[in-house]
C-alpha cells in the first residue's frame, strides 16, 4: 500500500462521459485512501478523433468534482511527458524490441486486401480477424516489400496455442484460448501506436500499480497480458469496472439526457451530490448508506467493495441527493452557488431567498422559475387565475380589497407573523377558507399558484411593489 499509482487516461475527443469520470473517481479515491498518486495521462494517438478543446474539457470535468491529479500534462511529473503523442519514440523503440524477439512482425497488407479478407470470412460465417498472411512471409518476400517501399504496420505475433489468463480483482480470473485472439496492430503506418501498445508501455514506464477501466475493455485483456509477457514485465492488478446503464438497462448514452459532468453542473447539480452519486455507481459500503462526504469516501473506499453488476444511472436518486445537499448549504453558500442561475439579482437578495427556496428545489436551475416574480416590474396574468376553487369574481375581489387595506396599514412587511395573523382574521371575517383567501393574494402578488412562502415573498418584494400588484389584480377583477 506504499507505492500506489493509479491513472486516468482519457482521449481528448470531447467532454468525458460520466462513466469515464466514474472510473477516474474510483482511481482518485483509491489513490487518496492509500496515500498514493493519482495520474492524468492523455491518450491522444487517434488524432483524427480529437476535438479542438478536448484537453481543456477533460481538465475542467475533473476540476468540477475536485479530482486533482498529482502528475499530468499541465503539472508535469517524473514520468512525463503525459501526452502519448509526445512519447512516439518510446513506442517505436519497444516495437523494435518485440520484432527482434520474434514476438511482433511487419504487415504489408493493403486496405483493399484486408477488406476482401473480411468479406470472404463473413461469407463463410467466420469471425473476422487477420489471416496471418504477412506472418508467414519468407525473408525474401519481406525484403522484396521493403525494397518496394510498401506501407507497413506492426502486428503482435499471438501464440497459436495455449491460453491467456488475467486475474481481475473484480471479476476473478478471465481466460481465453489464444487461437481466438487476433494478431492486433501495435504500430500504425504513420508511426503512431494503437491503444493496446501505448497503454501497456505507458502503464509500465509510469509504474502504475493498479489498472481500473470499464467492462468494455475486457475483450482486450489477452492482447495486453501477452504484451506484458513479451516484454517480461509484471502485470499490475487489473479491475474492470461495471458498466453504467440507463434506466432502460441499456448503456448510458445521450438519449438518456445529460452525459457529462459539466452538463450536470450547468443544470444546477452540486459537486457534493455528483461526487456522492458517482461513487455509488458500482461501489457500495453497506446495504443502507447512501450519503457520503468526500472525506468519508476517501476513508471508506476499498477495491473489494466494487460491485460486479452493471450500475443503473438513477436520475431520481441524483435529484434526491442534490436536494439533500442544497438544503444543507448555509445561506451564504447557497447565495454564492445560486448566483450564476439568477444573474439579475444581488448577493443580499439571494441570501434572503435562501431559506425560502432551499426546501423547494432539487436543482439550482429551478430557482429562476420559483423567484422570477421578484424581478418583474409588473405582472401580466389571466384574471381567472385569481379566482380559486369555490370562489367567484366577487369573493376574490373582496379578499384582495381586504388584504390591501390590511397591508396598507404597515410601513414595512418585516413582522411576518403579525401580518399573517391579521390577514387570517380578514379571511375569517369574510367567511373564507385560508386556502382561498391566501390563494388569491398569492396569485396577485407573485403571478403563481405555487411560490415561496407568501409573507416572506412580500417582505422581499417590498411594500410598494406588493401594493401596486394587488391594485392591478383588483382592477383586473373589476373588469370581469
Amino acid at each position: 500500500m506504499t507505492d500506489i499509482r493509479v491513472r486516468f487516461a482519457p482521449s481528448p475527443t470531447g467532454a468525458p462521459h460520466v462513466g469515464n469520470i466514474r472510473t477516474a473517481l474510483f482511481g482518485y479515491l483509491w489513490a487518496r485512501h492509500t496515500g498514493g498518486k493519482f495520474i492524468l495521462r492523455i491518450e491522444d494517438t487517434d488524432q483524427a478523433r480529437e476535438v479542438e478543446n478536448g484537453l481543456e474539457l477533460i481538465l475542467e470535468s475533473l476540476r468540477v468534482l475536485g479530482l486533482q491529479w498529482d502528475e499530468g500534462p499541465d503539472v508535469g511529473g517524473p514520468y512525463g511527458p503525459y501526452e502519448q503523442s509526445k512519447r512516439l519514440p518510446l513506442y517505436q523503440e519497444h516495437t523494435a524490441r518485440l520484432i527482434a524477439q520474434g514476438q511482433a512482425y511487419y504487415c504489408y497488407c493493403t486496405e483493399e486486401r484486408l477488406a476482401r479478407m473480411r468479406a470472404d470470412q463473413k461469407a463463410r460465417g467466420e469471425q473476422t480477424r487477420y489471416d496471418y498472411h504477412c506472418r508467414n512471409l519468407s525473408e525474401a518476400e519481406r525484403a522484396e516489400r521493403e525494397r518496394a517501399g510498401a506501407p507497413k504496420v506492426v502486428r503482435l505475433a499471438v501464440p497459436r496455442g495455449g491460453k491467456t489468463t488475467l486475474r481481475d480483482f473484480i471479476h476473478g480470473d478471465l481466460t481465453i484460448e489464444n487461437k481466438n485472439v487476433d494478431d492486433q496492430v501495435l504500430l500504425k503506418s504513420d508511426g503512431f501506436p494503437t491503444y493496446h501498445l501505448a497503454v501497456v508501455v505507458d502503464d509500465h514506464l509510469m509504474k502504475i500499480s493498479h489498472v481500473m477501466r470499464g467492462d468494455d475493455w475486457i475483450p482486450s485483456f489477452p492482447k495486453h497480458v501477452l504484451l506484458y509477457q513479451a516484454f517480461g514485465w509484471d502485470i499490475p492488478p487489473h479491475g474492470h469496472l461495471p458498466n453504467v446503464l440507463g434506466p432502460d438497462k441499456k448503456k448510458l448514452s445521450k438519449r438518456h439526457g445529460a452525459t457529462s459532468v459539466m452538463q450536470f453542473r450547468d443544470e444546477g447539480y452540486l459537486t457534493e451530490a455528483l461526487l456522492n452519486f458517482l461513487a455509488r455507481l458500482g461501489w457500495s459500503y453497506d446495504d443502507k448508506s447512501e450519503v457520503f462526504a468526500r472525506d468519508q469516501l476517501i476513508d471508506l473506499f476499498t477495491l473489494d467493495k466494487i460491485e460486479h453488476a452493471p450500475a443503473i444511472f438513477d436520475l431520481a436518486k441524483l435529484d434526491w441527493l442534490n436536494g439533500y445537499y442544497i438544503r444543507a448549504l448555509s445561506d451564504d453558500d447557497f447565495a454564492a452557488r445560486a448566483a450564476p442561475f439568477v444573474p439579475q439579482t444581488d448577493a443580499a437578495t439571494l441570501r434572503a431567498l435562501a431559506p425560502l427556496t432551499k426546501e423547494r428545489v432539487k436543482k439550482l436551475n429551478e430557482i429562476p422559475a420559483l423567484v422570477d416574480f421578484l424581478f418583474e416590474e409588473d405582472l401580466e396574468y389571466d384574471p381567472q387565475t385569481l379566482i380559486g376553487k369555490g370562489m367567484d369574481a366577487a369573493s376574490a375581489l373582496a379578499a384582495l380589497r381586504a388584504a390591501r387595506a390590511t397591508l396598507d396599514k404597515h410601513v414595512s412587511f418585516d413582522d411576518e407573523e403579525k401580518i399573517e395573523a391579521e390577514l387570517r382574521a380578514d379571511a375569517e371575517k369574510l367567511g373564507m377558507k385560508n386556502l382561498q383567501f391566501f390563494g388569491a393574494l398569492r396569485v396577485a402578488v407573485t403571478g403563481k399558484t405555487v411560490s415561496p412562502p407568501l409573507m416572506s415573498s412580500m417582505r422581499i418584494l417590498g411594500r410598494e411593489k406588493t401594493l401596486r400588484r394587488i391594485a392591478r389584480a383588483i382592477s383586473a377583477l373589476e373588469y370581469l
